[in-house]
């Protein structure tokens, strides 16, 4: 009985794990869309500062991890320091704000597309740069995605979908995802270098280091100078409440998925977590497609359906990683 009690307390939190992150970043994504896409006031006038976001999201996420630093306290030796982060700070800033960037010039669902094919960029830079050998399943993996990516790209979208971008360029829109990747690469790296030089650096630690520099470095961006992109987004949402609104759910939304990520990881794995987030990005499309206006062809269908085979068919492979080592020890 006490085993069953145990099996079913797991499935619970498991349900819960799932049910937060889908939640949080699901709607997170529609709301990043709605603010990208959306006409405010009798104007109907676009909010063209998206980097304004990131800022946003920075702030936001820097006062929550603060707090739960301070609600639940791990000591305060053996943790990184909070210059540290100052590299990373800077890849972490520049990436998200060209993913975010890219929603002027392709949509929603082709953007989390472009953005679920990291491990191209990585295998690209393993190759290349250091000499990396990957499995025959390995590449097979990553032709999936990259196939369907540009099957994707290369698929004809609808007038409607087309009609809602600021400034449609599919070629500058992938791109700016690509370098997206590209710097999420070297800010990962940084962060792992990070930990393992201090062990003891917590989640909460990382999550506010980060969001320090972060923070820093957009408001820099955004206010440093007089004609400032900044100073015209506060006051969009001086003369559009709306967006300010929908804008500070998009960075509580963000904020609590990271809680939920945290939760999983230490309770469950990555590797649970990576197939959590995985069908997460496919149920955003799908969300996308119906309620957003973004309709997608039979061919753009059958590209998603690829790169998502692609990524379960790499999370099979790291779950026999693990099988194996499991069975080594």
């Amino acid at each position: 009985m006490e085993a069953h009690g145990v099996s079913f307390r797991r499935v619970l939190e498991m349900a819960f794990c799932v049910a937060g992150i889908w939640s949080a970043y699901i709607y997170q994504g529609i709301l990043q869309e709605t603010v990208s896409t959306k006409r405010f006031g009798p104007d109907k006038e676009r909010f063209e500062h998206l980097a304004f976001l990131n800022l946003a999201q920075s702030a936001v996420c820097l006062i929550w991890s603060f707090m739960m630093i301070k609600l639940w306290p791990s000591g305060s030796t053996g943790r990184a320091p909070w210059w540290s982060y100052w590299s990373a700070g800077i890849t972490n800033t520049i990436g998200p704000a060209m993913g975010i960037e890219a929603l002027k010039y392709i949509s929603y669902p082709a953007q989390v597309l472009a953005k679920s094919s990291k491990m191209i960029p990585v295998m690209l830079m393993g190759t290349l740069v250091y000499g990396i050998r990957y499995t025959f399943p390995e590449y097979i993996c990553t032709l999936l995605v990259a196939g369907g990516v540009s099957a994707f790209a290369l698929a004809k979208s609808s007038s409607k979908a087309l009609s809602k971008l600021a400034h449609p360029n599919a070629p500058l829109g992938y791109g700016l995802c690509f370098l997206n990747l590209t710097f999420d690469g070297f800010t990962n790296a940084t962060q792992d270098s990070i930990s393992a030089r201090y062990p003891k650096t917590g989640a909460w630690d990382i999550m506010l280091g980060m969001n320090l520099w972060g923070t820093i470095y957009n408001l820099v961006f955004m206010f440093g100078f007089p004609q400032a992109s900044g100073y015209q987004a506060v006051e969009f949402c001086k003369n559009h409440p709306e967006a300010a609104w929908d804008i500070l759910y998009y960075c509580l939304c963000g904020a609590i998925g990271q809680n939920f990520i945290f939760f999983t990881i230490s309770r469950f794995g990555s590797l649970t977590n990576t197939t959590i987030t995985t069908t997460r990005k496919f149920v955003s499309i799908v969300v996308s497609s119906l309620l957003s206006g973004n309709p997608l062809s039979k061919k753009q269908w059958g590209s998603v359906v690829m790169v998502f085979t692609g990524l379960s068919y790499q999370i099979y492979l790291k779950w026999q990683k693990v099988q194996k080592k499991k069975k080594t020890v």
